[in-house]
């Protein structure tokens, strides 16, 4: 029977709709597209593993000329999606990752995580942290697990330079994971180096303007975590919220923040950005990026071969390799 003639339950259009009987309907298709042992642009190799039951990921290596040289930093990256939409695996994706770890010479883990509703926050939260114990377990060497571990990480890998990265709602993972790594122990005492937010998905209502787009953003953070204690004054998607964490407390060194003139979420990355440099107790640096005329991801979904989008993944790339 199809979806036609049941009632529709929770209507996100035009992102996803939600029926009577739980059937979940996503409005948007992506292509997905295989690893590749050698892309012919940028000439990275990917590949895909498993770290768990739920967990699985997409590992790029750029091109190493000299097997010999000193390691490259690892990214862990998070797609975007609003938590209930895309895969590390779509096309999209794959291609930014590929520019990404071409621009940056850097290791990238693109981490696949549960999706809401099926599958309602904070899965995704803790999928992420796996993945990135996962990747601190590589920093262990000589141990038990070694013919466990992933060879391209072990053997390329430069453990005190992880960085964390992602747009949209994987802007959010990055401020999260950060803030739980200022708190709690990796594997191995691993560090996060730095962390880039595009464009992340952060609420204030304090500072949002009440409009439908607001309205629709309110709606979404309900679906995707409707048991968050204090609803959109949770800390994980409010971090100006009373109570939340103090952000001098974020476990990495520094900080890259991209953002753009018609980008709804503009005044909070900018209010996270303040924030950061007001912290009494935090030492590290912060950086701000703001593309006129854009608006939100717009160097992943609108057009990644314009010159603006280039030369914000090349920002990007340029802030993972200094």
């Amino acid at each position: 029977m199809g979806t036609e003639f049941i009632e529709v339950e929770t209507d996100l259009s035009p992102y996803l709709k939600i029926y009577k009987d739980g059937t979940v309907e996503r409005l948007l298709s992506y292509l997905y597209v295989p690893p590749s042992l050698d892309d012919s642009i940028t000439n990275v190799s990917s590949k895909d593993i498993t770290i768990s039951s739920e967990v699985s990921a997409r590992i790029y290596l750029p091109k190493i000329t000299d097997r010999s040289s000193k390691k490259i930093p690892i990214l862990v990256y998070f797609h975007g999606g609003g938590f209930c939409m895309d895969s590390a695996f779509a096309s999209i994706y794959h291609s930014y990752l590929n520019s990404l770890a071409c621009g940056s010479k850097s290791l990238a883990v693109s981490v696949e995580y549960r999706l809401a509703p099926e599958h309602p926050l904070p899965a995704a939260y803790e999928d992420c942290w796996t993945a990135l114990q996962w990747v601190a377990s590589h920093s262990i060497e000589g141990s038990e697990t070694d013919g466990k571990k992933d060879p391209w990480l072990f053997d390329y890998g430069d453990f005190d330079k992880v960085y964390l990265g992602g747009d949209s709602a994987g802007g959010n993972i990055v401020h999260n994971m950060a803030m739980r790594a200022g708190v709690e122990s990796l594997v191995g005492g691993m560090k996060i180096w730095g962390a880039f937010l595009a464009f992340p998905y952060l609420l204030d209502p304090k500072t949002e303007k009440r409009n439908d787009i607001a309205r629709f953003l309110n709606a979404l953070w309900k679906l995707v975590y409707p048991s968050a204690p204090g609803g959109i004054n949770n800390p994980f998607i409010n971090p100006f919220a009373d109570g939340a964490p103090n952000l001098s407390t974020i476990g990495c060194k520094k900080v890259f923040v991209c953002t753009s003139e018609m980008d709804t979420l503009r005044e909070n990355s900018l209010h996270y950005v303040e924030e950061l440099k007001k912290s009494d107790h935090w030492k590290g640096e912060v950086e701000l990026v703001d593309v006129e005329g854009e608006g939100h991801c717009f160097q992943v979904y609108d057009d990644p071969n314009s010159k603006k989008a280039q030369s914000l993944v090349s920002r990007i790339a340029s802030f993972i390799k200094d």
